[in-house]
């Protein structure tokens, strides 16, 4: 039955970031925010799927990103140096999030913009943080989540 609850938690949470997405205008959707999911919804349990982790690992991953573009522009060593960097700071602040590091990347690879820092990474995070604490409290059989909020 868990396995269902962390499937449907997985399937409402991004199909309700698709659909603010579409209604807003705003991008709150990117791959890494899936990686995400995977974590809020198959392990809530995990330090790595905690609310700190998420919203601050993704937050940092976010920043390195659009800094090393500004920075150094955009390149495989870029995305390296990006990726490696935002492994170093999630472990220094305590909010190492896997997921961090694919937005680093994909930030890089697509030249993030100070925008991106705020849609999708700060928004989408937030909002599959609040919709998994609401699913675990109002779906009977839902693993609890978060365990701690910081």
């Amino acid at each position: 039955m868990v396995k269902l609850q962390s499937w449907l938690g997985a399937l409402l949470a991004l199909t309700l970031l698709s659909l603010l997405s579409a209604w807003s205008g705003m991008v709150l959707l990117a791959a890494p925010l899936g990686a995400s999911s995977v974590l809020l919804f198959g392990y809530p349990a995990s330090p790595l799927a905690q609310p700190r982790n998420i919203l601050l690992g993704n937050l940092v991953g976010a920043l390195v990103s659009v800094a090393a573009v500004a920075w150094l522009g955009q390149g495989p060593l870029v995305i390296a140096l990006a990726v490696g960097l935002t492994v170093l700071l999630g472990q220094q602040l305590r909010c190492l999030h896997p997921p961090a590091g694919g937005l680093a990347f994909l930030g890089v690879a697509l030249g993030a913009t100070p925008l991106f820092v705020i849609t999708p990474v700060l928004s989408g995070s937030l909002l599959l943080v609040l919709i998994a604490a609401a699913f675990s409290r109002w779906v009977k059989g839902a693993l609890p989540y978060p365990h701690h909020w910081l």
